[in-house]
């Protein structure tokens, strides 16, 4: 008997209707609870990072020249951090979420519709090809925006404020590599959310997903995306006491990546798949951990 045939059937109504429908008020909020906790589960698993188990390559020749770890700030803020080296980062351009490649790194610049938005360049070479064209990588498109330049021949990072790489400065066009961004200004705490509404940073007081890119003093190079939804007055409030607390004397830099659900990572040890979104661009690890 289904429950319509238990409430319109006379002889059954006269003595059970009320019992019946009270027990189903009763059950009512429990199921409801039940459902509302298997949404809530659902959820957090979907958004929660996929956990690899340290020391297990994706695959077999997997990059191996960086170190991970996981930070959480005084205000919440969790970071996953990649610490490599300069040498050891290629830009590419991609059309696949990160963690659906065959690739250790992050989400690198802005994109519109598979165009670059920002500057993504390696050895005057812009990331998608096409020269010095709209799209390819060239450009920070609509405005001059902190570009985190690597001069391999000067051996020395710069954040510069630039429209394309035509305007970077550095000692040999063939021994470079350059991520544009928003600058983060990480040495100057007054003028640094200035500069940013300058450069058209999007959504900078939003609760979102986050990814940056930042060096040190001493050459050292951080690739860093977090999932918590957070405004970028916290994202880099955080980056700062966890680098500058190091115990050294650290001095970084660095720039805001594309964020929000672009936020994304893959390495042996996580993997952050934002909105499940695919993304246009990466930062990827060159070093394979294959043996020779």
């Amino acid at each position: 008997m289904n429950e319509e045939e238990h409430v319109t059937s006379p002889e059954v109504k006269s003595r059970h209707s009320m019992p019946a429908r009270s027990g189903l008020r009763s059950r009512a909020p429990v199921i409801a609870g039940f459902m509302l906790a298997a949404a809530c589960l659902a959820a957090a698993l979907w958004a929660s990072p996929a956990l690899r188990e340290s020391g297990k390559p994706l695959w077999s020749d997997a990059p191996a020249g960086y170190t991970y770890r996981q930070a959480k700030s005084k205000n919440g803020v969790v970071l996953h951090i990649m610490q490599t080296t300069p040498e050891n980062i290629r830009l590419e351009a991609v059309s696949a979420n990160v963690t659906k490649t065959k690739r250790y790194g992050i989400n690198g610049g802005f994109f519109y519709e598979g165009d670059l938005l920002s500057i993504a360049v390696q050895n005057d070479r812009a990331a998608r090809g096409g020269g010095r064209v709209f799209g390819s990588g060239w450009h920070n498109v609509k405005y001059s925006r902190g570009t985190l330049v690597w001069d391999g021949a000067a051996q020395a990072f710069s954040v510069q404020v630039a429209a394309s790489a035509d305007a970077l400065a550095v000692k040999d066009r063939g021994r470079y590599w350059a991520q544009g961004g928003i600058s983060m200004n990480l040495r100057d705490h007054t003028r640094w959310a200035e500069q940013a509404g300058k450069e058209a940073m999007p959504f900078p007081n939003e609760r979102r997903m986050r990814s940056g890119l930042v060096y040190d003093n001493v050459n050292r190079l951080y690739l860093i995306v977090s999932p918590t939804l957070t405004t970028a007055a916290a994202f880099r409030s955080a980056i700062l006491e966890t680098l500058n607390g190091q115990g050294r004397d650290t001095r970084i830099e660095g720039v805001f990546l594309d964020g929000d659900g672009s936020s994304q990572m893959q390495c042996t040890e996580i993997q952050l798949s934002g909105d499940q979104r695919e993304v246009y661009q990466m930062l990827t690890l060159i070093q394979s951990s294959r043996r020779e």
